[in-house]
């Protein structure tokens, strides 16, 4: 199976796959969530950030337990972590003449925080991570992410509790079915993320390939490629929360989704036993790291001093995140 032609081509089958059933998942998901009674709660959007970030779990996993990629387990992070930080520029085109860090709250500051809290801890980690005792195959700053995820959820439910529930609720407007039963949502949700699981299986294998023929490098397939292919489910909720206008669900579940993304370094690192993830993982991730550190800071500069109006069709602070990515791309491929 190493005719390019084949390969480019259940590349893309398999990205057209996570784009469709990362749709599903994401209109059946929230069905449950409103059947349950957790779609007026925190939970309805922690269950949407999750099923979105679904493709990057699966794609890591089987890259550091099937595949023995661990660039493409990395790069496929901290690239989706870009991504979407990369989407909330996007959604500031689509915003109207106001900028996109005016029309939504501020609170969202506490969770691009620990966003930027959790990629500063892998800038750390992959640079003095090989100097520190492990812990079996495992490194001392791994169980961080999980434990920053787990903190991260606390304070974020305390502080937003009472804004969530409109969040998901403008969100379910869009995807609720009258004619969608609460079994036909569960078996329709796990066949979706099923799909994904076969997808994701396939994801890592093809970019590996595609990096051996084109030269790129597994760091700058999986930061890019892979990693905008993991993203599509963010992508699509993102353009069905901006249809309606619910601004504030798409930077949510963008800057949800990157805590979730972080987290799932801990899981891989845990599941890949040939030792440290970040440590045996190429150098060349702390680009992606400090590129998406870069851009969460900007979001964050944006988000507090909340520009009254756009320059061009984008504000400011959008155009410099989009600038960022540009940069960071650009130096990641020079480094491949």
């Amino acid at each position: 199976m190493d005719n390019p032609a084949v390969i480019y081509s259940l590349f893309g089958l398999c990205t057209l796959v996570i784009f469709y059933a990362g749709k599903e998942l994401s209109t059946y998901g929230d069905v449950i969530a409103e059947k349950t009674g957790m779609g007026r709660t925190w939970i309805g959007l922690v269950l949407l950030a999750t099923v979105t970030s679904l493709p990057e779990l699966i794609t890591g996993v089987s890259s550091v337990l099937i595949n023995d990629l661990p660039d493409i387990a990395v790069g496929s992070v901290l690239g989706s972590c870009m991504c979407n930080i990369l989407i909330i520029a996007w959604l500031d085109v689509m915003s109207g003449p106001k900028p996109i860090s005016r029309q939504v709250h501020e609170g969202h500051v506490l969770s691009a925080g620990f966003g930027q809290l959790m990629l500063g801890l892998a800038c750390l980690d992959i640079v003095a991570g090989k100097h520190l005792p492990t812990i079996g195959w495992i490194e001392p700053l791994s169980p961080l992410f999980i434990l920053l995820y787990i903190l991260a959820m606390k304070l974020i439910y305390q502080y937003e509790q009472n804004r969530v529930a409109e969040f998901v609720g403008d969100l379910a407007e869009e995807f609720y079915h009258d004619n969608v039963s609460f079994k036909k949502a569960c078996i329709l949700f796990g066949f979706n993320a099923l799909l994904i699981m076969i997808a994701g299986m396939f994801l890592p294998e093809l970019g590996d390939k595609i990096a051996r023929m084109t030269g790129l490098g597994s760091t700058f397939v999986g930061s890019v490629l892979i990693a905008i292919s993991t993203s599509l489910p963010e992508i699509v909720v993102c353009i069905a929360a901006a249809r309606i206008g619910a601004f504030d669900m798409a930077v949510g579940n963008l800057l949800g989704s990157n805590i979730f993304n972080l987290a799932i370094l801990s899981f891989d690192d845990a599941l890949y036993m040939k030792g440290p993830l970040l440590e045996v993982s190429s150098p060349t991730h702390l680009v992606g790291a400090l590129t998406g550190l870069i851009m969460t800071s900007i979001a964050i500069i944006g988000l507090t001093y909340r520009a009254e109006k756009k320059k061009l069709f984008m504000a400011w602070d959008a155009l410099g995140i989009l600038s960022v990515y540009i940069i960071g791309t650009f130096i990641l491929y020079m480094m491949r």
